[in-house]
């Protein structure tokens, strides 16, 4: 149950030839590969290619159509691996992930595909997670590259551009032998626009017809000596092969302006914000008309050294715009132009910031400072982006209070921390190794538990060097505790955390969180989600898996709102005297998936005039102590904050706004903590039964008159 459905938008993916198709970016490189003749596609989501992964899901019927297969991939290394089926047969294939923490799982199977080579054309879409909007540590793909040899593609971001580069992808790589990755920034992923639609292919050559005709090539093998071919062949072979095939078919942009002395280059991804930029300072128009000379990167490895010195031949100065670092287009160019004894000057970081996403505003104040080095006067800024100074952003850092990512409203992984913290209050601090997922929001307050995340699956791994039981004198020594997600578990948590706390006789805590999705990214299902997929086998148990590797003590919470039971199961698992790793698994479904399911069950019982029952959770303002307990043990975001209507109380209380979804973790939290009896619950019930009306008015006159006479004898005082 994905976070968004695209049935709607998957008929859109049947248009044929001369067609307008108008759509989202993810979509429109969705229908570039049924145009290409895809035969098989895999992945993993993630920010910001989740999407991509979702529309192929909802695709299956006009996917099995066109002989297309489709996989969710177990991890990025399973997705990477499925390209080997490229390697002795012209079937083209394509997966995709987030960025480089997907192209580091991936890494093993991508050196090995590069090493071989592949036959038929393979293309690795990547969601360039870099920038403000990012979720992940700050690195880019470009290292990856250029270690293993495989083509990069930055397109530009408009739908044509992105089209024409999934064509170009698998071309580039049936005609170079080699991999090709798509890279895909986050505007890119999700902006609009329009593209003349072609007919969609089917495979010219079928995973049927590949294993009716078996084939080996023990040279494609990666074994010495073959792999030291390899090597040389790729530089050899396959290298001048892409420069020419890059030359030929005009892959990169050059907009040429006569008599130009300065010129500007550019990754294709940026050139938006490029083009946006120059219109501020005149030098541009809307449809991309540049006053400048610019050369457009949308290949942005290998870098073409006929194209960067015919560009620059004629021309004093040049500014170069690559967002991140390291800076290895600007080192590439520079050895360029030094080679050729070029008088052209590049300027790149030291008028641009070396680090960090190159925003419309930042480069503007980088071509300002490029005219005023090259002698020109620079336009005047029409409207131009406010960027901050270095003193004005620390002024805000320390003024305005950080708005960190948190838990959702509702979610069960929130009374989990709760019930972690009541136990630590109680037998001290323990080291908590956190995983990726959204229970690593548990490091920032209001829980403040948690120490490191090194990846997705890894919690367990993260603690293993805290293993001293071997070295145990005592019962008083702490364990270790760790975290990890469902989605985790089954991407590489079951191997590289469990069976290896099993093997190594671990002697600390595994909290596995299960909310039946790969929640963090949109709410995909895993093998064990418990709702049944037309074309996937769910509801496969993690209980059952952990004692298949050999785990020995098991704990299965089935409602993780039940706090006091949470906490006596933790407290229960640092204390006991049994050895070997400690399995607690927290069940409840994810609040966004059950509130997306639920909704459309309300909705439809509403349209029949059927009774439905919404909860709500209060805090009864005239017993609130005001004391914040519950939001300190909480930290729900309808749980907040408002002032009494008692004049003598100056502290505001405790009061749980609309977007309540009757959870019960505040009410749950207060009970176990031991705090006030303040909170209460309230049904509001739709088409409510003729009984259910009667012993409504019942009441209501009861406590009307029940009012009136508290009125009366008030009046006689």
């Amino acid at each position: 149950m994905a976070e968004r459905s695209f049935k709607k938008e998957v008929e859109k993916l049947k248009a044929g030839k001369g067609e307008i198709f108008h759509g989202e970016g993810i979509l429109a490189v969705t229908k570039a590969l049924l145009e290409n003749g895809v035969s098989y596609v895999g992945g993993y989501q993630g920010s910001p290619i989740s999407h991509l992964m979702d529309v192929f899901g909802d695709a299956e019927p006009l996917l099995r159509s066109l002989g297309v297969y489709f996989e969710n991939s177990a991890s990025e290394a399973g997705a990477a691996s499925m390209l080997s089926a490229s390697v002795m047969y012209p079937v083209r294939g394509a997966v995709t992930w987030k960025s480089t923490v997907g192209t580091n799982v991936a890494s093993d199977a991508l050196s090995n595909l590069s090493s071989g080579g592949v036959l038929g054309g393979t293309l690795i879409i990547v969601g360039e997670d870099y920038g403000e909007g990012s979720s992940i540590m700050q690195e880019r793909t470009h290292a990856f590259a250029m270690k293993s040899q495989l083509w990069l593609l930055d397109p530009k971001p408009n739908l044509e551009s992105i089209v024409k580069a999934v064509s170009d992808g698998f071309e580039l790589s049936e005609a170079t032998n080699t991999p090709v990755i798509l890279e895909l920034r986050v505007r890119s992923c999700h902006l609009y626009g329009q593209f003349e639609a072609k007919d969609n292919q089917r495979p010219k050559f079928t995973l049927a017809e590949a294993l009716n005709q078996p084939k080996r090539d023990s040279s494609r093998v990666v074994l010495p000596p073959s792999s030291f071919l390899h090597e040389q062949e790729k530089i050899n072979s396959r290298w001048p092969r892409a420069l020419e095939f890059i030359q030929k078919n005009k892959l990169n942009d050059i907009i040429e302006v006569e008599n130009s002395e300065i010129g500007i280059i550019v990754q294709g991804g940026l050139f938006n914000n490029l083009n946006r930029a120059l219109i501020k300072f005149g030098l541009s128009d809307h449809l991309g008309n540049c006053k400048v000379a610019t050369y457009v990167l949308n290949v942005t490895y290998p870098i073409v050294e006929e194209e960067v010195l015919r560009f620059c031949k004629g021309k004093k100065q040049v500014l170069l715009l690559e967002e991140g670092q390291p800076n290895y287009i600007e080192q590439c160019i520079s050895t360029i132009l030094f080679q050729a004894a070029s008088s052209c000057k590049l300027h790149g970081k030291g008028l641009l910031p070396v680090a960090g996403e190159y925003s419309i505003g930042v480069i503007e104040q980088g071509i300002e400072q490029f005219l005023k080095k090259t002698r020109r006067v620079a336009p005047p800024l029409k409207a131009p982006f406010s960027t901050l100074t270095a003193e004005e952003r620390q002024k805000l850092q320390k003024e305005v209070p950080v708005r960190p990512a948190g838990f959702c409203t509702g979610c069960p992984e929130r009374p989990i921390f709760a019930a972690l913290k009541l136990v630590q209050a109680e037998l001290g601090e323990h080291h908590v190794s956190g995983d990726i997922g959204c229970h690593i929001f548990s490091s920032l307050p209001p829980f403040n538990i948690g120490t490191t995340t090194m990846g997705y699956g890894l919690g367990a791994s993260s603690a293993s060097a805290f293993n001293t039981f071997h070295t145990r004198k005592d019962s008083t020594q702490k364990r270790a505790l760790s975290f990890m997600g469902d989605g985790g578990f089954w991407h590489n948590g079951l191997n590289t955390g469990i069976s290896n706390a099993v093997f190594n006789h671990y002697d600390g805590v595994i909290i596995i969180v299960d909310n039946n999705y790969a929640a963090a990214t949109g709410g995909q299902d895993i093998p064990s989600s418990k709702f049944k997929n037309p074309i996937r086998l769910t509801n496969n148990s993690i209980a059952n898996a952990v004692r298949g590797v050999g785990v020995k003590w098991i704990r299965v919470i089935e409602d993780t709102y039940n706090v006091q039971q949470l906490s006596a199961v933790i407290k229960e698992a640092l204390t006991t005297a049994a050895q070997g790793p400690k399995i607690i698994i927290a069940r409840s479904e994810c609040m966004l998936n059950k509130q997306r399911r639920e909704k459309k069950v309300f909705r439809k019982k509403l349209a029949e005039k059927k009774r439905v029952v919404k909860e709500r959770f209060g805090v009864d303002s005239k017993i609130c102590s005001g004391d914040h307990e519950c939001i300190r043990l909480s930290g729900c975001p309808s749980l907040t904050l408002k002032y009494s209507d008692n004049p003598l109380r100056e502290d505001p209380i405790a009061t749980i706004d609309s977007s309540c979804v009757a959870c019960g973790n505040c009410g749950e939290v207060a009970e176990a903590a031991v705090l006030c009896p303040s909170f209460y619950k309230a049904q509001v019930i739709q088409n409510p039964a003729a009984m259910e009306r009667l012993w409504f008015k019942f009441k209501q006159s009861v406590i009307q008159y029940l009012q009136k006479r508290r009125t009366r004898k008030r009046a006689l005082v």
